[in-house]
């Protein structure tokens, strides 16, 4: 069973190489239990997000959500 620290390595090496089926599987389950390891998930996805649009020279659309 991954650990926290194991996982999010996992999350960001996965932005720069395929991860194996069995680190895909380990890591799948971690997120299934960890509250805190899907939102770093989710926050690297919106900050990649954000910088892609960066480069092209476009805004990222409102988030309604804060209001």
């Amino acid at each position: 069973m991954l650990n926290c620290r194991e996982a999010t390595r996992l999350l960001s090496e996965s932005l720069d190489r395929p991860l194996t089926l069995n680190e895909r599987m380990m890591l799948k389950l971690h997120l299934m239990m960890c509250t805190g390891c899907r939102n770093f998930d989710q926050q690297m996805g919106s900050i990649r997000q954000i910088t892609r649009l960066y480069v092209q020279g476009k805004q990222p659309p409102e988030d309604d959500s804060r209001s």
